[in-house]
Protein backbone atom coordinates (compact mmCIF):
# COMPACT_ATOMS: atom_id res chain seq x y z
CA UNK A 1 0.00 0.00 0.00
CA UNK A 2 1.28 3.46 -0.89
CA UNK A 3 0.87 6.29 1.65
CA UNK A 4 -1.62 9.03 0.75
CA UNK A 5 1.09 11.61 1.54
CA UNK A 6 4.76 11.29 0.62
CA UNK A 7 6.61 11.68 3.92
CA UNK A 8 10.05 13.01 3.08
CA UNK A 9 12.19 14.05 6.02
CA UNK A 10 11.43 17.71 5.29
CA UNK A 11 7.67 17.06 5.32
CA UNK A 12 7.97 15.12 8.57
CA UNK A 13 9.99 17.91 10.19
CA UNK A 14 7.43 20.49 9.06
CA UNK A 15 4.52 18.43 10.41
CA UNK A 16 6.33 17.87 13.72
CA UNK A 17 7.11 21.59 14.00
CA UNK A 18 3.41 22.35 13.59
CA UNK A 19 2.49 19.76 16.24
CA UNK A 20 4.95 21.31 18.71
CA UNK A 21 3.66 24.83 18.00
CA UNK A 22 0.07 23.64 18.53
CA UNK A 23 1.09 22.07 21.85
CA UNK A 24 0.04 18.57 20.79
CA UNK A 25 3.51 17.19 21.55
CA UNK A 26 6.49 18.47 23.49
CA UNK A 27 9.97 18.68 22.00
CA UNK A 28 11.33 16.67 24.96
CA UNK A 29 9.10 13.64 24.31
CA UNK A 30 10.52 10.64 22.43
CA UNK A 31 9.83 10.44 18.71
CA UNK A 32 7.68 7.32 19.16
CA UNK A 33 5.02 9.57 20.77
CA UNK A 34 4.36 10.93 17.29
CA UNK A 35 2.78 7.67 16.16
CA UNK A 36 -0.55 8.83 17.62
CA UNK A 37 -0.41 12.05 15.59
CA UNK A 38 -0.23 10.43 12.16
CA UNK A 39 -2.57 7.94 10.49
CA UNK A 40 -1.71 4.42 11.70
CA UNK A 41 -1.51 3.07 8.16
CA UNK A 42 1.17 5.65 7.31
CA UNK A 43 3.27 5.47 10.50
CA UNK A 44 5.40 2.62 9.09
CA UNK A 45 6.49 4.81 6.18
CA UNK A 46 7.32 7.68 8.53
CA UNK A 47 9.27 5.40 10.84
CA UNK A 48 11.29 4.00 7.92
CA UNK A 49 12.09 7.49 6.63
CA UNK A 50 13.25 8.61 10.09
CA UNK A 51 15.43 5.53 10.53
CA UNK A 52 16.86 5.99 7.04
CA UNK A 53 18.13 9.38 8.21
CA UNK A 54 19.57 8.06 11.46
CA UNK A 55 16.76 8.96 13.87
CA UNK A 56 15.77 6.47 16.54
CA UNK A 57 12.28 6.29 18.04
CA UNK A 58 13.78 6.95 21.47
CA UNK A 59 15.38 10.23 20.30
CA UNK A 60 13.68 13.45 21.36
CA UNK A 61 11.18 15.14 19.08
CA UNK A 62 13.32 18.28 19.38
CA UNK A 63 16.09 16.46 17.48
CA UNK A 64 13.87 16.68 14.40
CA UNK A 65 13.42 20.44 14.68
CA UNK A 66 15.89 22.99 13.44
CA UNK A 67 18.25 24.37 16.01
CA UNK A 68 17.14 27.52 17.75
CA UNK A 69 19.65 30.32 17.72
CA UNK A 70 19.90 32.98 20.36
CA UNK A 71 21.49 36.31 19.61
CA UNK A 72 23.44 38.17 22.26
CA UNK A 73 22.20 41.74 22.73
Amino acid sequence: MVPSVQYSLDVIKSEVGDLVCEGKVDRHQPIYCLCGCFPAREWGYIECELERHGYLLRDHIGDLLSQETWSDD
